[in-house]
């Protein structure tokens, strides 16, 4: 058996981290920074600027969710990732060149297809391959990308607003995407299997796996619901935010951009913080931690216009940020297997890219109609807190899936020679044969 080198599962997690940072931490997170600039520039209300997200994301999610998860499982992620970090970088470029709402639309798009290509979904699938014991740490330093991203954006916009205008700052963004994601993800290897066997070997096994055992499956559906609801909370909370800060009580662009930051550092600790408890305790318990952080710091944007109040709101909802996106892929795992991982993770993807979408809009939505954010924030607690029930709902896993399989789960027990066996990152541990 050929030994795997100790340096490919770091390059994995590298890769991981970089294209997280980019398509999610700088696309995802970087683009809100920016609404309000076009609200006061071209006259759009709050509902357009929040609708370009999700006309985007309900004709990309239905259309290409499952496709891109068949396309991971079946050839691997790699390919899907450079096409997603390509899209990316031209979705910012072209949202700094355009000055019609059509324009606006047609590149919310792209950047739409650039997530749903590159972003969680064969990430997700990439470190799952690589990584069994410690997955969840491996996940969280991975999407420690999205927070660092995420963090930094702010900043960045910020000085290259000042110093290129809010458009020649998107064409900056986008190009800094490619530059930072691009070169590691077009040499990754995409499963630990030896060279000379994984253009053959690998998408054999990875084939053939059925899903429809998943689709018939109540519990999978408690996680569908349980992730629709709080990525409904999450992401209607995070696309009006800065307008808040911004419009309605009158925060600077730096100091915007501060609280903005604080979300994503907090996002940090809350990523290797969850990603070690993942390792350690039941993940839906884990899930509904997380769900309770992020239910509770909402409440506290019905007061934003008190400083104390809006850093608190950035630390805790930065803490359940940290553990949203990276816990369904870690306990669809351990239900479902490593082996229709992709295909389970197109759907939630897609489901998710609608709850996304809507929830936004629909704030913005009320804010315009009522003058307020009080209904809508109201609506989006109520969305955590449905969330956090379909996960109370979800059974407790005992038995962990052995990766790239469609054979049953079995115990934990010591793995057969060729497995990938996983441990902390930071103590530098492999891969053994």
């Amino acid at each position: 058996m050929i030994r795997p080198s100790r340096a490919a599962p770091v390059q994995v997690a590298a890769t991981s981290f970089l294209a997280l940072f980019a398509i999610v931490g700088i696309a995802l997170y970087g683009l809100p920074f920016f609404y309000d600039f076009m609200v006061r520039d071209f006259g759009w209300s709050r509902a357009q600027v929040t609708s370009g997200n999700a006309i985007s994301k309900l004709l990309v999610g239905p259309l290409f969710g499952f496709l891109a998860g068949w396309l991971v499982d079946r050839f691997g992620p790699r390919r899907l990732m450079v096409a997603g970090i390509l899209m990316a970088g031209v979705a910012l470029a072209g949202l700094g060149s355009i000055h019609t709402l059509a324009g606006f639309y047609v590149f919310y798009l792209f950047n739409a297809l650039g997530y749903v290509c590159g972003g969680p979904l064969p990430n997700q699938v990439l470190l799952s391959r690589w990584f069994t014991r410690a997955r969840g740490r491996a996940m969280g330093f991975a999407y420690l990308g999205i927070g660092i991203g995420g963090a930094l954006v702010p900043f960045l916009a910020l000085w290259l607003t000042r110093a290129l205008g809010w458009q020649g700052a998107l064409r900056a963004l986008g190009a800094l995407i490619v530059i930072v994601a691009m070169p590691l993800t077009l040499f990754v290897k995409e499963s630990p299997a030896p060279d000379a066997l994984a253009a053959h070997a690998a998408p054999a096994a990875l084939a053939a796996p059925e899903f429809g055992p998943v689709l018939r499956n109540p519990v999978f559906y408690l996680l569908l619901a349980g992730s629709m609801c709080s990525i409904a909370a999450v992401g209607g909370t995070n696309q009006h935010l800065k307008l808040l800060l911004s419009l309605d009580h009158g925060y600077s662009q730096g100091a915007a951009a501060q609280i903005a930051s604080l979300v994503l550092a907090s996002s940090l600790i809350g990523r290797l913080g969850m990603g070690w408890l993942a390792d350690r305790l039941p993940k839906k318990y884990v899930m509904l931690l997380i769900y309770g952080l992020v239910a509770s710091a909402i409440p506290l944007l019905f007061v934003s216009g008190t400083r104390g109040a809006i850093y608190l709101f950035a630390v805790v909802f930065g803490l359940g940020l940290g553990g949203e996106y990276m816990v369904i892929p870690l306990i669809a795992a351990e239900l479902f297997g490593v082996g229709v991982l992709g295909r389970a993770m197109g759907v939630v993807v897609t489901a998710d890219g609608v709850a996304e979408a809507l929830a936004p809009v629909l704030v913005g939505r009320m804010r315009d109609a009522t003058g307020s954010y009080d209904t809508g924030f109201l609506t989006l607690i109520v969305f955590a807190l449905s969330g956090a029930m379909a996960v109370l709902l979800l059974p407790r896993p005992v038995l962990t899936p052995c990766p790239l399989s469609s054979s049953p789960p079995g115990p934990l027990s010591v793995p057969e020679r060729g497995d990938v066996v996983s441990s902390p990152l930071p103590k530098g541990e492999g891969v053994r044969g």
